[in-house]
C-alpha cells in the first residue's frame, strides 16, 4: 500500500493500488486483522475510482457539439 491519501490519487493510483489490494486477498496469506484492514482499504479504494469515474463522464456530458461535431461549449444542450 502507498503513504498517499485516498482521497488525494488519481483513478490510475486508486486502480492499480486496489488490484494490489485485490491481490492479496485473494490469495489468503494474510492475517485476518491484515485482511480486514485490506478490505476497509480496499472500498475506499472502490469509492474513489467510481468519483473519479463519474467525474470523467460529467466532462464528457458537459461537451457540445455542433453540427459538424465540432465542441462548441462545455454545458449540455438543452434537451440532451
Amino acid at each position: 500500500m502507498t503513504d498517499t491519501p485516498v482521497d488525494q490519487m488519481s483513478f490510475e493510483q486508486a486502480m492499480a493500488e486496489l488490484e494490489k489490494v485485490l491481490g492479496q486477498l485473494e490469495r489468503g496469506d494474510v492475517a485476518l486483522d491484515e485482511s480486514i484492514a485490506l478490505y476497509e482499504r480496499g472500498a475506499a479504494l472502490k469509492a474513489r475510482c467510481e468519483t473519479k469515474l463519474k467525474e470523467a463522464e460529467e466532462k464528457v456530458a458537459a461537451i457540445t457539439l455542433d453540427g459538424e461535431g465540432t465542441p462548441t461549449g462545455t454545458k449540455p444542450a438543452e434537451g440532451l
